[in-house]
């Protein structure tokens, strides 16, 4: 550390700009220094004021990093994460595969993850989807019932989030923004003046957002963008069935040690299929697999 730096947390990101919070709570916007450096919210930081600005001058080693990568590109979410909270809803109608990729995601970082699915007002939509479910809590998944417009199981799972840094995955259009402004009630004024000072002019989450839950700052919720995609090009194809809890059991009982799980004989996975794992859940692993196996590495 050099004379003059201070440390801060990345709370906000637009492009290059990141919005930095010292430790006494005051917030600034700060510029990295150099092309390739690059912050991401949860980052802690050394950074140096600069006129009524800052910039960043190095970014501390992180416990963890969720991103997703396709052909095209990287995105990351989140650094020093506790755990994920993938929120679903009972309409729109869920993508499991978007569903599957973020839990492997998560469990690729070492993060618990938790299931919330929203709108069980519904009582039609929310029974198919929360069937649809059933496999990943036969798994030992953690799946929540939720409504947000009824305030039902908040509080349950505001005990869950209760000390822990959590990053809020899941598409558009489920309530991610809903379920911040329920829990933070300032969140609204708190987006607003990010806005403000990065410049975007609208509160549509466009960028990854970190929020307090409690005025102790023990407790944090980060928004992120709604996704449609979610690439996995990071992770190796053969190491995919570690990171599928119904498979992971199983995977070691193939007779051969390195079995796609696709077509060797004697694969106690693909005898497993109808006994423990969805033929649903196999169609996902192989799609997931074929895609995995083709890309590049880099």
């Amino acid at each position: 550390m050099k004379t003059g730096w201070l440390q801060g947390l990345v709370v906000a990101t637009h492009g290059r700009h990141c919005w930095i919070e010292t430790d006494s709570g005051e917030r600034r916007l700060c510029h990295p220094r150099g092309k390739r450096q690059t912050a991401v919210v949860g980052d802690r930081v050394w950074w140096q004021p600069s006129r009524d600005e800052g910039t960043i001058e190095q970014v501390e080693p992180r416990r963890n990093l969720l991103y997703r990568q396709d052909a095209v590109r990287t995105k990351s979410f989140a650094a020093n994460l506790d755990q994920v909270l993938v929120l679903l809803a009972a309409e729109p109608v869920f993508s499991e595969s978007q569903l599957n990729r973020a839990l492997i995601a998560a469990r690729a970082e070492g993060l618990p993850a938790i299931v919330a699915l929203n709108k069980s007002d519904l009582a039609e939509p929310f029974q198919q989807a929360w069937s649809r479910l059933q496999p990943y809590r036969a798994m030992g998944q953690r799946v929540w019932p939720l409504s947000l417009t009824r305030e039902a199981g908040l509080s349950d799972l505001r005990a869950e989030l209760e000390g822990k840094t959590t990053l809020v995955l899941g598409p558009s259009g489920v309530g991610k923004s809903t379920l911040v402004n329920r829990l933070v009630p300032d969140a609204a004024a708190a987006t607003s003046e990010i806005s403000r000072a990065l410049n975007t002019g609208r509160h549509t989450t466009t960028s990854t957002t970190w929020y307090w839950i409690d005025r102790s700052r023990h407790t944090a919720l980060i928004d992120s963008p709604g996704f449609q995609e979610f690439g996995l090009h990071h992770i190796p194809a053969p190491k995919l069935a570690l990171l599928m809890p119904d498979f992971e059991s199983l995977a070691g009982q193939c007779r051969f040690h390195n079995c796609s799980h696709l077509h060797e004989p004697d694969c106690a996975v693909r005898a497993a299929v109808g006994h423990g794992i969805t033929p649903q859940r196999y169609r996902l692993y192989a799609e997931l697999y074929e895609e995995l196996a083709a890309a590049p590495r880099y």
